[in-house]
């Protein structure tokens, strides 16, 4: 038997004889709800499936024909990948017939078949009349030139020859691709005795098993697989493009509703903002303006939203345009899943389109211009490697990680990998986390390179005599994501454009360079210092015998530090080096001799007060020449 997964829909107009062309194939009556056998019409979604004579399976969603009932034929035709047009001989093309059309096209459908029903009801002429007005109404559609079958359900005619079809097109179908991210939009829930909770759906992408831990999205309920259905047969798991029911542990129905979408925990995120490329229909009464009201068909679900025109202008019927849907609630979606508008003043399928970014930012008018090149390059459904070039780019400095790239673009791991593989190489996009496989687009990221070089000259501009910026303060100064800041720095000093000393970090020919009363300077408290020997001067001092202000004193000390010229005892009390290595060897000496050194001996060594010796003694534990044990001190080990 053929593994392959294809899912029929119907469409077409109410009483046209959807359901008993059904049940007439497979034996089922989809017509489940009381109130739909009362009224003799379809409600709600209906499913079955059909073995064909070749051994192949057909999973089959029968929807409603009411114009009432187009949310739940919205809902059905979401997960379809072959359309069966039922249109009856007696009444031919209807309003519903049209919409259906309009709405699998929206969709993204692109197979599929006309049967022409109730074949007993006319004669052979008005038959062919019919037949004729159907192939000019489907002039232009994807359904032009599509074999058109004259059934009767009543009398058997035809379905023979509608088997033999619809094994040609199940055949020549495209299976359901099985990569991306589990996902199964819910379209009914009931209890089943003694198992609980089920939910039914189309699994759009990815796969499911027994026992994996679930999540309902939006709303977050949490739950495990006890047990999968397909077609009727109990299955260990079930993959894309399977009719699926899930039995739920833990959940109640009334927890449960149509639009919910079934996913694996962590795997896809909610969005209340979607860019899409809208095409309004031609046959739409009113125009789209530029901010409208609109009803939006997600999967299975149907949010009230915003549609925000991203031109200014107003679509008119026939064209088309970008637009950002903001969401009255959350829903999920992925690249590529097709969206479908409706009116809620009209009511009436305006247009829709393919998910271009599933995550935007929100798009202010005046920006257009400069977003129209990457919406131009999202709607290359083809080009796969410049889509997770866009999306990463569109998220800025935060960028995104493998994970949130496979939660947006239904990819498998090892496509994955390697489209980032080939952006990476071609530096299109720069991987600065590799735990977390982080990823940020290249243009960016050697912008970041440039701002963090021309901070650092400027630093040096503002403070000459200093060797360079403290890190901390230059990613204080650049505000951005520890790890992006670590990885932009770390490439950096790679390519030599900057270099890291400890903790400073300079331009690679940076030196301090002083002017001449600067080296006066220097050169005068250097010699201050010396006389003072270890009698450290105070900053105060200073400034008065040397004429300058303690920030002028402070700079140059600091100077002198890095260049090796003097020692900080303490914070504004600095030595010279040469008598702080003699004064260390004088104590290593002592110490080694005699074990110990108490603080009344080490005065009595240097020959100084106790405002010298208690800051020189700590010193000495400071630099790990002395360790302190109580009130003595011992050699540092």
């Amino acid at each position: 038997m053929d593994s392959k997964r294809v899912i029929l829909g119907t469409a077409g107009h109410v009483d046209h004889g959807k359901t008993t062309l059904v049940k007439a194939l497979t034996g089922t009556d989809t017509d489940r709800l009381q109130e739909e056998k009362k009224r003799g019409i379809t409600i709600e979604l209906g499913f079955a499936h059909l073995d064909l004579p070749d051994g192949q399976s057909l999973g089959i969603i029968d929807v409603p024909g009411h114009e009432r009932f187009i949310k739940n034929m919205v809902a059905g035709a979401a997960g379809i990948d072959l359309v069966a047009l039922v249109i009856a001989a007696d009444e031919g093309v209807m309003p519903q017939t049209r919409e259906h059309l309009d709405i699998c096209r929206l969709l993204g459908v692109k197979q599929g078949l006309v049967i022409m029903t109730k074949t007993d009801l006319v004669d052979e002429e008005w038959r062919e009349l019919v037949i004729d007005d159907i192939e000019k109404f489907l002039q232009g559609s994807f359904l032009e030139g599509v074999s058109i079958v004259p059934v009767s359900a009543t009398t058997g005619e035809g379905i023979e020859e509608l088997l033999q079809e619809l094994m040609r097109l199940a055949a020549a179908a495209v299976a359901r691709p099985l990569a991306g991210p589990f996902r199964l939009p819910v379209d009914r829930a009931f209890v089943m005795k003694g198992f609980g909770s089920v939910v039914t759906g189309t699994t759009l992408s990815g796969s499911v098993k027994v026992g994996d831990q679930v999540e309902l999205l939006p709303s977050g309920l949490s739950s495990r697989v006890r047990g999968i259905q397909t077609y009727g047969s109990v299955r260990e798991s079930a993959a894309a493009g399977e009719r699926t029911a899930i039995n739920l542990q833990g959940l109640e129905k009334s927890q449960i509703v149509r639009g919910e979408v079934l996913v694996h925990p962590g795997t896809v995120q909610t969005t209340s903002m979607i860019d899409i490329f809208y095409r309004h229909l031609p046959g739409a009464s009113h125009p789209l303006k530029p901010r409208s009201k609109m009803m939006v068909h997600a999967g299975t679900a149907a949010i009230m939203a915003t549609v925000v025109v991203l031109s200014g202008k107003s679509i008119n019927p026939g064209e088309a345009d970008y637009v950002q849907v903001r969401l009255d609630s959350p829903t999920v979606v992925l690249y590529g899943d097709r969206l479908v508008l409706r009116s809620f003043a009209w009511q009436e399928t305006m247009g829709g389109g393919p998910v271009l970014d599933p995550h935007p930012r929100k798009h202010r008018l005046k920006e257009f211009p400069d977003l129209l090149p990457s919406l131009e390059k999202l709607r290359q459904e083809e080009d796969i490697a410049q889509v997770v070039e866009v999306l990463i780019d569109n998220h800025g400095l935060r960028g995104l990680n493998a994970g949130e790239i496979a939660g947006q673009v239904p990819l498998s791991a090892k496509k994955l990998r390697s489209v980032l593989d080939e952006l990476s190489a071609a530096k299109k996009v720069v991987r600065y986390d590799a735990e977390r496989q982080a990823y940020v687009s290249g243009a960016r990221f050697r912008l970041l390179q440039e701002k963090l070089v021309q901070q650092v000259a400027d630093y040096h501009q503002q403070f000459p005599m200093k060797q360079g910026i403290f890190k901390e303060e230059l990613k204080s100064k650049l505000q951005l994501d520890p790890l992006l800041f670590a990885g932009v720095l770390q490439r950096t000093i790679k390519d030599q454009s900057l270099v890291l000393e400890k903790d400073v970090i300079r331009l690679p020919g940076h030196q301090i360079r002083l002017q001449a009363d600067e080296e006066e300077l220097k050169k005068k408290l250097l010699e201050s210092y010396r006389q003072a020997g270890l009698q450290f001067p105070d900053f105060r001092v200073l400034v008065d015998q040397l004429g300058v202000t303690e920030a002028e004193i402070r700079t140059m000390v600091s100077l002198l530090q890095k260049e090796g010229e003097l020692v900080r005892v303490r914070d504004g009390c600095y030595i010279p080096s040469r008598e702080f290595e003699q004064l260390k060897r004088k104590v290593v000496a002592y110490l080694e001799k005699h074990g110990e050194l108490t603080t009344l001996q080490f005065k009595e060594m240097v020959g100084l007060t106790r405002k010298y010796i208690i800051p020189l003694i700590e010193c000495l534990d400071m630099y790990k020449v002395t360790q302190r044990q109580g009130d003595i001190r011992v050699l540092w080990k």
